[in-house]
């Protein structure tokens, strides 16, 4: 073999940075956004980026949230662990204040890939607690509701010539509510802007793409209401903008020769903030849009039937970079963080520690083993859970669901469901809470929505709908015992500490 020198070995080293590393990661994870895209049949939606990508990747149709809350389902993502058992219950920001547990640190996505070789990055919303344990290499600075500026602010970040592969977290805060209301509505109750500028204004480096509220389809937990349908076109521009951001990552990885290197996985924390989706653990807050494009799968454009859900994020990520014990389901690299990670000098060294032995293995598991088999199980089962959103959200649900049954247990069903600051202004609620608690919303009223029953009973293969509460029917006696059972041993199975209800309530 004959050795290359002077300027061809320079020449070559050069080209082979330029080519970039093997087996990046980006992880590009939305606000509050449900399976509107193009690629899942919404016929309004215009996501071109994202259906391309899905044609060239994995479409998965049952994925979850594990819960439908912002920080919460943030933890489980980068823990692998249900927020219950990871210890962060609700937001980390502001007065709220919940954080994960110090000892986390040993299953940690970040500091797990960082161990495995690679250069962490993060952009966009963190909304994670605390730092230390989720700690990324570099933080970037981007404007959160502009996916194209992000992208372009992370493009030094992508194409920085280093012979380590990059982890790229991505997260808009798009589309979640927020830059006040459309002061050019007509309605009485004006819509919330979903980010969107005023007078249609565009974002920098956006085409915005704008929707009629007579043209959006209607979710069937939502009134089919003027105020409904003006905040879903904000919502849907929002959804739009997101999509050009994918668009312009894609246009940065195949510029820089990196697109066939890269795993692209795209997400949301959980479904779109309207009441009876974000903060439910109906249909609606739990199903979340989920697109893979792995570059080493030879399938393409497959629509995968397995169940999945958030818990399996983290480990999935780990067995592509060849970080992950597949026999413990925890990192190669694990260590103990009892005894390898002392605490912060700034608080003292029991603080903010869960159970060590609880923490030692993922509560998901990793599904890149079938991505490339469209028919082949995953989960047999999906448990989620809530218990907090803000600080004076407290309402613990816990839900057993497969492909033909789901079970919620409102364990504090005795008071009044709370609201979410945002979604408690929602003109789409508004307008029918002022009507009276007899008008509808959704399949329901605005009563039966604030004041639950214990449990909530579907055959959700032929009631997607979540219409039918099966609950208290004797025909269903015997069917809804046994989610009762199944649902116990979830629990049992995550370290739930509501499972003792189950023995003082009912034994």
């Amino acid at each position: 073999m004959k050795f290359l020198s002077g300027k061809f070995l320079t020449l070559f080293i050069s080209a082979t940075f330029l080519s970039g590393a093997e087996k990046n990661i980006i992880f590009f994870i939305t606000d509050d956004e449900s399976p509107t895209l193009g690629c899942y049949g919404d016929r309004v939606a215009k996501t071109p980026a994202i259906d391309a990508l899905a044609k060239d990747g994995t479409l998965f149709l049952n994925a979850f949230a594990t819960t439908a809350s912002c920080s919460a389902s943030r933890s489980v993502v980068m823990s692998g662990l249900h927020n219950h058992a990871n210890g962060q219950y609700g937001h980390q920001h502001s007065f709220h204040k919940f954080s994960s547990y110090f000892n986390v640190i040993g299953l940690s996505l970040p500091r797990n890939l960082s161990k495995a070789g690679y250069r962490s990055g993060q952009i966009g919303k963190y909304h994670v607690s605390p730092e230390e344990v989720f700690r990324f290499d570099e933080y970037i600075k981007g404007n959160p509701r502009n996916a194209v500026q992000m992208a372009n602010q992370a493009k030094e970040f992508i194409t920085a010539e280093n012979e380590k592969p990059f982890f790229l977290y991505f997260a808009t805060s798009d589309p979640h509510r927020g830059g006040g209301i459309d002061r050019n509505s007509k309605l009485k109750l004006k819509p919330d802007m979903f980010g969107n500028k005023q007078d249609r204004k565009p974002h920098d480096g956006v085409n915005e793409v704008f929707y009629q509220p007579k043209q959006v389809p209607i979710p069937s937990f939502l009134p089919d209401t003027p105020e409904t349908r003006e905040e879903l076109a904000q919502y849907y521009q929002s959804v739009s903008r997101i999509d050009q951001g994918v668009a312009k990552l894609v246009e940065i990885l195949k510029d820089a020769g990196l697109y066939d290197k890269t795993l692209i996985v795209f997400t949301s924390d959980h479904g779109m903030a309207f009441a009876g989706g974000k903060t439910t653990v109906y249909e609606g807050g739990l199903r979340v849009p989920f697109v893979v494009r792995n570059p080493y799968e030879k399938k393409r454009g497959i629509r995968h039937q397995a169940m999945i859900s958030h818990i399996d994020i983290t480990p999935t990520l780990l067995d592509f970079a060849g970080a992950l014990d597949t026999q413990r389901n925890r990192p190669l690299q694990w260590e103990d963080p009892g005894k390898a990670f002392p605490a912060p000098q700034t608080t003292g060294p029991k603080d903010n520690r869960g159970v060590s032995a609880k923490l030692s293995s993922y509560h998901g598991k990793s599904w890149l083993p079938v991505l490339g088999e469209p028919m082949a199980s995953h989960w047999d089962s999906i448990f989620a859970s809530h218990t907090f959103h803000e600080i004076q959200m407290y309402y613990p649900m816990r839900v057993f669901r497969d492909k033909k049954f789901k079970l919620i247990w409102n364990i504090a069903h005795p008071l009044p469901y709370p609201f979410a600051s945002d979604l408690w202004a929602a003109s789409s609620f508004q307008a029918q809470y002022q009507q009276s608690l007899s008008a509808p919303y959704g399949k329901k009223t605005v009563r039966q929505y604030i004041h639950r029953p214990e449990f909530e009973f579907f055959k959700i293969d032929q009631d997607p709908e979540e219409s039918n509460n099966l609950a208290g029917k004797p025909k269903f006696s015997d069917q809804l015992e046994a989610y009762k059972e199944k649902l116990k041993s979830a629990q049992k199975k995550f370290q739930d500490p509501w499972v003792m209800k189950w023995s003082y309530e009912y034994p």
